[in-house]
């Protein structure tokens, strides 16, 4: 029989061919996720003979991850802050920077005078960056979050993932399918977007494993700012006085991005960079 250890081995070399990287990791991943286990029990069990009914599941989904389909995808969850998050098709994977968005959120809010704050996640996805402002943020600090995006699938998601989260019953989680500003009512103290800013003709070079997710996330206009700009014309009006809109976008789109904000009214605009050192967030205030 074939054992742990020579299941992972085999299959790190099978995900080396076809280019995956960090090969054994995937691997350890999926083969933990088969076995209902943590992928650090493998280490205690390396000699352990699995039989057919762990490697018939696990070869499929070693063949389908040699085909670019995404680990997250085939795991189902994603890690986002300490926060277990369903992921499939119907949104992007969060992004690591995107975490770093949600610390500029919390930052922001804590410096924020009042309580019961209106927050809006426009493009939420999954979810991800308003429910982890919803578990995070200081007790009292938000009143309300609505999780906007023009997906009904995508909102149907993140649905899905504020039920299975144990959010505080004094934060109000509503979901807005729309187009930008078209069906939100009301102004909120803070707006937070992650929106499409890849250009159009860019999205069918980035990738089998981008291509699992949907496009219409993805492209944001021939020069990919397009959707963000559309945004920055119409967020000031919604913003309570002295709110203020983050962003996450693209490298390189900072600079045209900050002088669109400052035409619309805005002030205190700057960009703040990521781990990586790219200008990756935009914050204004009204």
């Amino acid at each position: 029989m074939t054992t742990v250890l020579e299941t992972i081995q085999g299959g790190s070399r099978y995900l080396e061919k076809r280019g995956i990287e960090s090969a054994r990791l995937n691997m350890e991943h999926l083969l933990a996720h088969v076995m209902g286990c943590k992928r650090i029990a493998l280490y205690l069990d390396f000699d352990k003979p699995l039989d057919e009914d762990v490697l018939v599941p696990a070869r499929d989904m070693l063949k389908r991850r040699g085909e670019g389909v995404p680990l997250q995808h085939l795991l189902g969850t994603v890690e986002f802050r300490g926060h277990s998050l369903k992921v499939d098709a119907r949104a992007l994977i969060p992004r690591p920077e995107t975490e770093e968005l949600v610390d500029h959120a919390l930052e922001w809010l804590g410096k924020c005078a009042g309580e019961g704050l209106r927050v809006l996640d426009m493009g939420t996805g999954t979810g991800a960056i308003g429910l982890s402002l919803a578990m995070e943020a200081a007790a009292g600090k938000v009143g309300e979050i609505v999780l906007a995006d023009f997906s009904a699938d995508a909102l149907a998601l993140a649905g899905e993932n504020a039920a299975a989260l144990d959010l505080p019953p004094a934060v109000l989680v509503r979901r807005v399918e729309t187009d930008l500003f078209s069906a939100i009512e009301g102004r909120f103290h803070l707006v937070v977007a992650n929106l499409p800013y890849i250009a159009d003709a860019e999205v069918p070079t980035l990738g089998r494993e981008v291509g699992h997710d949907p496009v219409r996330a993805l492209a944001g206009g021939p020069k990919g700012t397009e959707i963000m700009e559309r945004f920055i014309d119409q967020a000031r009006e919604r913003l309570e006085a002295g709110g203020a809109v983050l962003m996450e976008l693209g490298a390189g789109q900072a600079t045209s991005l900050l002088h669109r904000l400052r035409a619309a009214g805005f002030r205190d605009a700057v960009a703040e960079r990521d781990l990586t050192g790219i200008e990756r967030f935009l914050l204004a205030r009204a």
